[in-house]
């Protein structure tokens, strides 16, 4: 958040809290360039003014507000979705081809969404991580452990702990979507995945009252 703040106050040359305040209240919003004002400041800022980049980006917050409305359940802040959807508006004015015959508002539309839509995903891939709060499976006694819980050992013990906790979960989603009750139980007993104790296949058909060839 650090990061978005500083580089739009030093492209924008104007403080966040007035591009959140645009965005919060309707009645503060710039009122948006008309076609021939548009094509104006698109000219000066192919000529090198500054300036008129940040008339074009402030004229144009009113459609970052617009876009990020569908977002609005995507668990991001409000002000942190109106920073990124500003970068987005500033990536598609710095790099907007009036030639091409694109409007303004059309080619930035499509940056802003980009750059929201990329930023969410990236933000669940780091989501995927595992935290040292998360449970990472049971000991032997049934209680529920989690990775700072064996911290403190050997780097690749640790590593290789997780890998097999991680594997067993998955093994147990596994084994519910594909085995009937009494398959799942078979192989609780005979890989000892219920108490850490291996029984042989004689104990578990007496243990199921079945032969042991069934």
């Amino acid at each position: 958040m650090w990061t978005t703040v500083v580089t739009l106050s030093v492209i924008l040359a104007k403080p966040l809290y007035m591009l959140v305040s645009y965005v919060s209240s309707n009645s503060s919003f710039p009122v948006p360039l008309t076609p021939e004002e548009e094509t104006k400041y698109l000219e000066r800022y192919e000529q090198g003014d500054e300036e008129a980049k940040n008339v074009l980006v402030e004229r144009n917050l009113r459609l970052v507000a617009h876009i990020i409305k569908k977002y609005h359940n995507t668990g991001r802040e409000v002000d942190d979705l109106i920073s990124i959807g500003t970068i987005g508006l500033i990536k598609a004015i710095t790099s907007f081809d009036r030639k091409k015959g694109t409007r303004l508002a059309t080619y930035a539309a499509r940056c802003i969404e980009n750059e929201i839509l990329m930023t969410i995903r990236s933000s669940k891939k780091t989501k995927t991580e595992v935290s040292l709060q998360d449970p990472i499976g049971i000991d032997k006694e049934g209680n529920e452990i989690s990775l700072i819980d064996i911290l403190g050992t050997d780097t690749d013990e640790v590593l290789d702990e997780v890998e097999l906790k991680i594997q067993v979960k998955k093994l147990y989603e596994k084994m519910k979507s594909v085995l009937k009750a009494r398959e799942k139980t078979v192989i609780q007993l005979r890989y000892g995945l219920i108490n850490g104790g291996n029984k042989t296949q004689r104990e578990i058909a007496t243990l199921l009252g079945i032969s042991r060839s069934y």
